[in-house]
């Protein structure tokens, strides 16, 4: 054992690497390689000749603040241009009920630091976002569970889990939920339900934190954009706190989101990054800012949602004609993704070494789950691959999965 091993808190040494992350650099060492793991928007959406102008301007101007430190809270004129554009989607707020941070996963582990003992409890959908688990799991909570439904969360199954929790005198400190088109299953939130979430949150007592980066994302043919509306939105009480990014729709390099939350939580929130980053780029911020005030973003959102639901409809139909018999999946509303449930037996992450051989790779199910089941699922990213990309890389899916069924045999899991 070496001085640094010895050093290891025991956090550090129970650190693992993202399974999304780990597939996202695979295929960057390998262009053969067709990639539906990370969920990266398709750089032709970009608007690289406004991104150009406005970098082009805002350095040109030589403004000392462009360049310079910044307030940990944001850069003041973001702040005051994002409460308009909040209460376009139902979120009233002011410059006080909002913080500024260097992208969504900040946001995460800024909350889970504000929030979160050791040992406490964090309630989460089955499956969720893995960045969330990390992020949780890294303050050392115990994260349990909740299954979803078609429509999304079971609330029956929520009062359960709560009732055994508090019997067991657990600390449950907050649900995280992910209502507009989820991560991983491309999930949409009833809006009945979620109205029942809010008033769940103030009869438990318990907070809502609200991850919404694929809000803007609905596709026209299957949502509208009232089908979107955040829980925060209906929020009178200070029960929810609201997390928003621009990393799916201008672009992540920007890493650039914020956090709605009373103004007594941003305070604290403020002085919990100052020890993290003292501050998210002044540059970002500003070019986030003029994206917003030229028009940039508005004028890319129907586009962003033309583009990603022919790629669904390209996956989809591509998972029709090669894949019928073999699994099952539901084409999502909006978003990025498409989730894949395989018969049970097959184990997804015991199937990725053929799969890379096959030259084509996915995220395995088991990750998403805090339980420790969903091993006969996977997530598909529908989102950056080209449209003949996805036809061959789910051609060559569709074969791996043949192979592995054909074997009649269950494929064991391949570890926790």
């Amino acid at each position: 054992m070496t001085v640094h091993d010895r050093a290891l808190s025991r956090m550090g040494a129970q650190l693992t690497g993202s399974a999304i992350r780990q597939m996202g650099i695979l295929a960057a060492g390998r262009p053969d390689l067709i990639s539906f793991a990370p969920g990266y928007p398709d750089p032709d959406t970009f608007a690289w000749d406004a991104y150009r102008d406005i970098a082009d301007d805002l350095l040109r101007a030589r403004e000392a603040d462009t360049l310079q430190y910044g307030p940990t809270r944001g850069y003041a004129p973001l702040l005051e241009a994002l409460v308009p554009r909040l209460r376009q989607q139902g979120v009233a707020c002011t410059t006080d009920d909002l913080l500024l941070t260097t992208g969504s996963q900040q946001a995460l582990d800024l909350v889970t630091r504000l929030f979160v003992d050791p040992g406490d409890v964090v309630l989460v959908e089955l499956p969720t976002f893995t960045g969330a688990i990390a992020a949780f799991r890294s303050a050392g909570a115990r994260l349990v569970g909740v299954r979803q439904e078609a429509d999304g969360l079971d609330l029956a199954h929520l009062d359960e889990v709560l009732a055994v929790e508090r019997a067991n005198g657990a600390r449950v400190k907050f649900l995280y939920v992910i209502p507009n088109f989820q991560n991983p299953t491309g999930g949409l939130l009833s809006l009945a339900k979620r109205r029942a979430l809010l008033d769940w949150s103030r009869r438990a007592e318990v907070l809502l934190v609200e991850d919404d980066p694929y809000g803007d994302l609905w596709f026209p043919d299957v949502t509208r954009a009232e089908d979107t509306r955040p829980i925060k939105a209906d929020d009178d009480e200070g029960q929810v706190v609201y997390l928003q990014s621009t990393s799916k729709t201008l672009a992540p390099a920007f890493r650039t989101a914020w956090v709605v939350a009373p103004p007594a939580v941003i305070e604290r929130l403020d002085v919990a990054k100052q020890s993290a980053d003292l501050c998210s780029s002044t540059l970002d911020q500003r070019l986030v800012l003029e994206a917003l005030t030229r028009g940039v973003l508005d004028a890319q959102l129907p586009r962003l949602r033309e583009t990603y639901a022919h790629k669904r409809d390209v996956m989809a139909g591509a998972l029709a004609r090669q894949c019928s018999g073999l699994a099952s999946w539901a084409p999502p509303r909006g978003g990025f993704f498409l989730w894949v449930q395989l018969p049970e037996g097959l184990d997804t992450r015991a199937m990725l070494p053929a799969a890379v051989e096959a030259n084509v790779i996915y995220v395995a199910g088991a990750p998403f789950f805090v339980d420790g089941s969903g091993h006969h699922a996977l997530r598909l990213a529908f989102c950056a691959a080209s449209v003949s990309r996805i036809e061959d890389g789910i051609a060559r899916l569709a074969g791996v999965i043949r192979t592995a069924a054909a074997s009649g045999r269950p494929v064991p899991p391949a570890g926790p």
